[in-house]
């Protein structure tokens, strides 16, 4: 499943970072976020054995679930990437040969910007979702002020401190969508946890 489809069959806008998941609770997590409503899930790279935990949730939730990898920074970590069945890849950069390479090998890029350079850099190379990140270093007037220049067609989501609280200041200002890391799963959290969070946060974005 790619993120347009995840998103066309009615899942909200909300990205589930995993950072530091391991292979052995990846499934069960998954499938905690997956019945809880959240349909798009990131593995970060620098997570324990990123492309094996990729690889086990793509086999079992790829149908149901856009399985992707996060901080891809080269193009052999794109490569790794689509060896493991991941249909996206998110990076912290805007990188254009990643991109490219990305998007050659039919995974979407989701690159990341902090400025209008960035993002038009990120646009050229082919990239129509992009990550304003850190979103924490700005108020959400900031990412109003982007959506003036950045064409419509170009979501724009922001990822860094985005939990409950904030997603409709963040979603008013014009943001597509949302990565949410540490205030939905930090390593060692169980299943229940994870999807009690998550169901928090598709209600949030709902509401």
């Amino acid at each position: 499943m790619t993120i347009d489809e995840a998103l066309d069959a009615g899942a909200p806008p909300i990205m589930a970072i995993l950072r530091g998941i391991r292979p052995d609770e990846a499934v069960v997590i998954g499938r905690a976020l997956v019945e809880a409503g959240i349909r798009l899930i990131e593995v970060p790279f620098n997570s324990p054995e990123a492309g094996v935990s990729i690889a086990a949730m793509a086999d079992a939730l790829g149908t149901e679930a856009a399985i992707g990898g996060g901080t891809i920074l080269t193009v052999e970590m794109v490569d790794r990437l689509a060896a493991a069945g991941g249909r996206f890849m998110v990076s912290p950069n805007s990188d254009p040969v990643v991109i490219a390479h990305a998007i050659a090998c039919a995974i979407e890029a989701v690159p990341g910007f902090l400025t209008p350079t960035e993002a038009f850099t990120a646009i050229g190379a082919g990239a129509h979702r992009l990550k304003l990140f850190p979103g924490s270093v700005f108020k959400p007037d900031y990412l109003s002020a982007l959506r003036d220049v950045v064409p419509g067609d170009v979501g724009l989501w922001v990822v860094g401190g985005v939990g409950a609280a904030n997603l409709a200041e963040w979603r008013a200002r014009g943001a597509a969508g949302v990565g949410v890391g540490g205030s939905l799963y930090k390593p060692g959290d169980d299943d229940a946890t994870v999807g009690a969070r998550a169901r928090n946060l598709v209600a949030a974005w709902k509401s």
